[in-house]
């Protein structure tokens, strides 16, 4: 299995809303889970690992910092229909944290998951 995933891990303060949340809205698939301390979740080659406070990873360093969910780095998910995925992700009462951005390579926006971790949905320019 190692090579068989891209791995990236996300701290969560929920695992099992952030499972419920990746499974639910983005199309993931449960992989395991040891709730409440850490599940892993696929899509495509994309393995999630979400880690709660109760997880190894989430145990504080030698300075005393806590892992902690949010920041910027980010998953990256192409979609098809950029505008139909946040009309369907903001009727399910998601939240996102900006507008649709429009750049030279696509259009994109910051979606959070329930612990506030970014997910950028991204359309690609038309060739």
């Amino acid at each position: 299995m190692p090579d068989e995933f891209v791995n990236v891990r996300y701290m969560v303060d929920d695992v099992e809303a952030a499972v419920d949340f990746y499974t639910r809205h983005l199309g993931f698939t449960l992989l395991s889970s040891a709730a409440p301390a850490f599940a892993d979740v696929t899509r495509g080659r994309l393995r999630l690992l979400l880690s709660g406070p109760a997880s190894s990873a989430g145990g504080p360093m030698p300075d005393g910092r806590v892992p902690g969910p949010g920041g910027w780095n980010r998953i990256h998910l192409v979609v098809p229909d950029l505008a139909a995925e946040v009309a369907r992700l903001r009727a399910a009462g998601l939240a996102f944290r900006n507008d649709v951005v429009t750049g030279p390579g696509g259009r994109q926006i910051l979606l959070e998951d329930p612990s506030g971790n970014p997910v950028e949905l991204f359309q690609p320019a038309a060739a």
